[in-house]
């Protein structure tokens, strides 16, 4: 019985050791990493100067959602990809090639963790260094945003949510290097259907009902749209707790995933270490 909160005290000791490594490596190099931060915010804001000129065109709204209100739907979503960002499955063939693998099949922990704390760790830095871009897109956009409470709270606890699922994700993708030379295309189809229906490119609300059905019952509406809705959308207190649920049940099947995917494609695995 002792095992089990030895075995969680552990990890909860890793995390915050892995993040707390991360905080202080991020801050030595800061003009690097503002700059990654603001390279990272470049893509939401060009989607929120097309829509507002859209909005603009039309009365001041689109579909019904006012300049305002699509001007916080894109700055919240500026915070959202900053904590969505994850390591890459294109980056596997690089640990593959240059025997990084080999290395990390030598430490006590499952190699899933220690992206997931190496990434989490980064976080901190970059949300300190993406406060006065926010600020100044504000100042430039006038957002519409008047949240409840429980909105924040659920915002908070959806994007990070959002982070394991997209970490989980990615950590499964990263497997199929080991299982076939043509792995790219796979991640280039997985990007394009997140890019399509996670309400990056375009506002769910904007998308046909069809595409919106579809969006439902993958991933990735769970990674981008809820977390951005649950602080700007008005969703009712059910709707911010189902949500919530969709994204333990991502979670859950993204460990089943990491698990099996894991075991299964170390088998595959010959490259030796340095």
């Amino acid at each position: 019985m002792s095992s089990q909160p030895s075995a969680l005290r552990s990890y909860v000791d890793f995390y915050a050791t892995g993040m707390r490594t991360q905080i202080a490596t991020q801050f030595q190099y800061r003009a690097a990493t503002y700059m990654y931060t603001l390279g990272m915010v470049t893509e939401p804001v060009i989607y929120l100067v097309v829509w507002r000129t859209i909005a603009n065109q039309h009365g001041g709204t689109v579909d019904g959602t006012g300049a305002g209100q699509i001007a916080a739907y894109y700055i919240v979503w500026t915070l959202v990809r900053t904590f969505n960002i994850v390591f890459t499955p294109f980056g596997w063939e690089e640990r593959i090639r240059e025997g990084q693998l080999s290395s990390q099949l030598l430490r006590p922990l499952h190699p899933v963790h220690y992206d997931m704390a190496t990434f989490a760790g980064h976080k901190i830095p970059w949300l300190v260094m993406y406060a006065p871009i926010a600020v100044a897109l504000s100042l430039v956009f006038h957002p519409t945003l008047d949240p409840r409470p429980i909105e924040v709270v659920v915002f908070i606890v959806a994007i990070w949510g959002a982070y394991v699922i997209r970490s989980l994700n990615h950590f499964v993708l990263g497997m199929l290097t080991l299982l076939t030379t043509r792995a790219t295309s796979i991640f280039q189809i997985w990007f394009l259907g997140e890019l399509l229906v996670s309400g990056r490119l375009v506002p769910l609300t904007f998308m046909p009902p069809w595409a919106q059905s579809i969006a439902a019952w993958l991933p990735f509406k769970w990674t981008f749209y809820f977390p951005i809705e649950a602080l700007v959308g008005g969703m009712p207190t059910h709707a911010l707790l189902t949500g919530l649920l969709w994204q333990c049940f991502w979670t859950g099947v993204g460990c089943v995933l990491v698990w099996a995917s894991f075991k299964v494609a170390i088998r595959h695995y010959s490259a030796v270490g340095n």
